[in-house]
């Protein structure tokens, strides 16, 4: 099964189709926010004298482009150790790196795409869709984000809203193969679930892996 770690976001490499199973669009979990102070003070605090350069200009903010610049390479360091960890299969050692760069970087999609992959391969298909789904938040034309979701939601079990995620996939990149694939495997699955109903069996034993045939 071929990983993609080394994914860009204006330029993602075709991975071969993961098969695996599905889950809601409409997820049940949002992204906390954090309330920030709003009260007015009783005057406005004085500016530092050392914010001011030449010319009174004020350049209280270099610093501070200066550190999120310090933290953007320290975020890209981790994401390439959890890369290469990735490449060798050491998946939660992976996680592990991601985690600290997502720390770092929460804007940069490309980690939670691969922080979905890892979980699947972990065999944690909730986690990975709230991370491929986050993904998709930040980059929604991003085709291989919301190939992710569709198979995250494949493997918790929900292969009807899959098609729908795949159909967003091809919707942006029509010549995706992948999305084809799955959206295609899936369908077959959808079918026989259906099918399997008709005879009589439970909801929880209609449930595949994107692998089953038959």
């Amino acid at each position: 099964m071929k990983m993609t770690w080394k994914k860009t976001q204006s330029n993602a490499a075709n991975n071969a189709a993961r098969k695996r199973k599905i889950v809601n669009p409409d997820l049940p979990f949002d992204y906390a926010t954090c309330d920030t102070d709003t009260s007015a003070a009783a005057e406005p605090p004085k500016e530092p004298e050392d914010s001011r350069n030449d010319g009174g200009r004020n350049t209280s903010g270099a610093g501070s482009d200066v550190g999120d610049e310090k933290k953007k390479n320290i975020a890209q360091e981790f994401e390439a150790q959890g890369n290469k960890l990735a490449e060798e299969g050491r998946y939660r050692e992976a996680l592990s790196k991601w985690e600290t760069a997502i720390t770092l970087m929460p804007g940069h999609a490309v980690l939670h795409e691969q922080k979905a992959q890892v979980l699947l391969e972990l065999g944690d298909a909730w986690n990975a869709l709230k991370a491929a789904a986050r993904a998709a938040e930040l980059e929604p034309t991003w085709a291989e984000a919301w190939i992710t979701v569709g198979r995250a939601q494949l493997n918790f079990g929900e292969p009807d809203s899959a098609i729908e995620s795949f159909d967003k996939a091809l919707a942006i990149k029509p010549e995706s193969k992948d999305a084809k694939d799955d959206r295609l495997t899936t369908s077959h699955l959808v079918k026989r679930r259906k099918q399997l109903h008709s005879t009589g069996l439970s909801l929880n034993e209609s449930r595949f892996l994107v692998g089953d045939q038959g």
